[in-house]
């Protein structure tokens, strides 16, 4: 992968800002899993001129994050228990609210796209016989679960990136991608203009393309509680902006986290059954409070231990294991308390034994030989690298209490793909957990798979669309003045003193969204923060008066959040105008409901039957560009599982005549 030092084109002086052109067939933004397999994918398969854009190349959630033993999820590739692509199709397609194809598609390409990651590096573990040995995890009936460790994703990027090493592949770092750009077609886009981190003053770049894989990641930025690292923020905001429609924007999955370092505290890390402790805000009074909601202690024990998995917030494990995280909840955000894990004593400050414990757990810790006398000990008879983790990070388990949040940590939903991983507007494709690939539930790991699959699948979409189409010609002046339109848009008179009220701003922002619109969602107050975001939105503008980095590009970013944000209560509104109820990671607070299996009342919250789990929820701006325009919804049924039984003739002739006119055999 070589390093791109200067654009192709002509520099030009627009609002009195510095705009470099460039020319590509392929731009890929992002280089996290998903958009570096997507850059290798299309070098694999010939594509020439291929562009990597990315804001720091060790930045991101693939990167940067894990868990106590991070998954990657696909078909059964051991073992003698019965598996298939239909099988798993239907296993992803049962979580609600996911399309039939993409289930299909993930399913049957997860076996290729394993294998292929293991042949560039990634040590995923066999047995004696060769067989990818797999165990159960979120919402998998069978075995299907693999893991390299707790860096699973970060092991994925570092075998990618030395793979596109030996490619042409250009990558043009430091480069933050603001705005998207079409050919005034319906929606065709054709170029990314970046805003240049590389220099205190801002200078930009216009990279035009026949086609853009948008691998930004999740759009952490909503929400002042997150598991995602500092270094990720997302950019769904400009795909909206340009007008691509958004699905299932109100599915997140949230669940507890450690705050320094940000990590899931999920798997060994409850397994071993570490104190729940709360503190006053600084520090003092600690006491145990799991006992205040589960007053019976083999049970309180219990759900500890399932916490680890069934470590995503889940309304239908009420009562159980999702009563903890409603407790921190209540202790932190409800109390102002703060919520640590105490390794270095035993649950509710008394010893461990067995009759404590119920049979499942006592026999987990049979099986893993973790009878120590302290959680810490336990943790290290178990799983060695999960203590490492936290003392490579300065936190030594065995001294430190670890303070935790009930915090988000994946949106199932995102942009509208089709089977292709192509979103609404022609040429701009998803890949990764920017695009809404999930409903409403989905196995751990799957994730990982989808973004693989996706990469994939996108790659060859756009090498049979290159193969037909001439190169284009460019309208450089077209192009430039959409760019300088955008920026007239954003540019006030300079303005010195605007980043502490910006800061404030953001945070405050965060903050409300993660009150009200996060795992528990206040139906009362949703209209209110609606309005509230839409208007900051509005007055957001004069922050793009800062003339100077990195302050313009955190101004750029707000802007950006409050937009998504606005998407997201919409989402939320509307599914509440259509009967939606308490589901997946999401319990809607309502004084008029019920209280859902035994939790204290102040969680009480409407309840009672999906009725939309068979339906997609389809969000887009009325006028693309303007970002206080209505927001469009519709509901559509969920496109439904196929299953296909094509004779092998058949398929065949087909695959011989795509071949044929591609001119070469290759892989599917």
């Amino acid at each position: 992968m070589r390093q791109l030092t200067a654009c192709n084109g002509s520099e030009q002086l627009v609002k009195g800002i510095r705009i470099q052109t460039h020319t590509c067939r392929v731009a890929v933004v992002g280089s996290g899993a998903a958009g570096m397999a997507a850059a290798l994918r299309l070098a694999e398969r010939g594509v020439t001129d291929v562009v990597l854009l990315t804001e720091d190349l060790l930045a991101g959630t693939s990167r940067n994050t894990g868990s106590d033993k991070q998954t990657y999820y696909k078909l059964t590739l051991s073992g003698d228990e019965p598996d298939s692509i239909g099988q798993m199709a239907q296993t992803l397609f049962s979580g609600g609210s996911m399309d039939g194809d993409l289930a299909r598609v993930e399913a049957s390409l997860s076996a290729e796209c394993f294998f292929w990651l293991a042949s560039k590096g990634v040590p995923f573990p066999r047995n004696t016989y060769g067989e990818a040995v797999g165990y159960k995890t979120d919402h998998d009936p069978l075995s299907r679960a693999s893991s390299a460790g707790p860096l699973t994703s970060r092991l994925m990027v570092e075998s990618l990136q030395d793979a596109l090493g030996a490619t042409p592949v250009q990558l043009f770092d430091r480069q933050q991608a603001v705005k998207l750009l079409t050919d005034r077609r319906p929606g065709a886009v054709r170029g990314v203009l970046c805003l240049s981190l590389a220099g205190p003053d801002p200078v930009y770049s216009l990279v035009m393309c026949q086609a853009v894989v948008w691998a930004v990641g999740g759009p952490a930025l909503v929400y002042a509680d997150v598991v995602y690292p500092g270094s990720q923020l997302g950019g769904t905001a400009p795909a909206l902006e340009a007008g691509a429609a958004a699905v299932n924007l109100t599915e997140w999955q949230y669940g507890l986290a450690s705050i320094a370092p940000r990590w899931n505290v999920s798997g060994s890390y409850q397994q071993v059954l570490p104190a729940y402790v709360s503190t006053d805000p600084d520090g003092r009074n600690p006491r145990h409070f799991l006992d205040e909601g589960i007053p019976d202690r083999m049970k309180r024990l219990g759900a500890v231990f399932c916490k680890g998995y069934q470590w995503p917030f889940d309304v239908r494990k009420l009562p159980g294991s999702s009563q903890v995280d409603l407790l921190v909840y209540r202790e932190t955000v409800l109390r102002g308390r703060r919520v640590f894990l105490d390794f270095g004593q035993n649950p509710d400050g008394l010893s461990l034994a067995r009759a404590d414990l119920d049979a499942e757990t006592a026999a987990y810790l049979d099986r893993t030989q973790a009878w120590a006398p302290l959680p810490w000990q336990r943790l290290r008879q178990m799983n060695e690298p999960a203590f490492a983790f936290y003392l490579d990070h300065g936190v030594d388990l065995s001294r430190e209490r670890l303070e935790i949040r009930l915090s988000a940590q994946h949106h199932n939903g995102g942009l509208a793909v089709d089977a292709n991983w192509e979103t609404t507007l022609p040429g701009l494709f998803a890949v990764g957990e920017v695009s809404g690939t999930h409903g409403v539930y989905r196995p751990g790991g799957s994730a990982l798979n989808s973004g693989q699959v996706g990469a994939l699948r996108a790659a060859q979409a756009i090498e049979r669309r290159l193969g037909v189409e001439p190169d284009p010609v460019f309208d450089t002046t077209d192009l430039l003045g959409q760019a300088a339109d955008y920026l007239g848009g954003r540019c006030e008179p300079e303005q010195d003193g605007l980043e502490p009220e910006l800061l404030q701003a953001w945070q405050l922002a965060g903050e409300r969204m993660s009150r009200l619109a996060g795992p528990l969602r206040d139906t009362t107050q949703l209209n209110a923060a609606f309005d509230a975001v839409s208007q900051a939105l509005a007055d957001s503008r004069r922050f793009l008066g800062i003339s100077s980095l990195p302050g313009l590009s955190l101004a750029c970013r707000y802007r950006d959040m409050l937009l998504t944000q606005r998407f997201l209560l919409g989402a939320m509104r509307d599914y509440l105008q259509h009967g939606g109820v308490s589901r997946g990671s999401a319990l809607y607070l309502d004084p008029a409901g019920e209280v859902p299996g035994g939790v204290p009342d102040v969680f009480r919250a409407r309840t009672g039957p999906d009725t939309l789990t068979g339906s997609v929820q389809r969000t887009w701006l009325e006028t693309p560009g303007d970002l206080l325009s209505p927001l469009r919804v519709n509901w559509r049924p969920v496109r439904p599982l196929p299953h296909p039984d094509e004779a092998f003739e058949v398929v065949w002739q087909a695959w011989r005549r795509e071949n044929a006119q591609e001119g070469r055999q290759h892989e599917t």
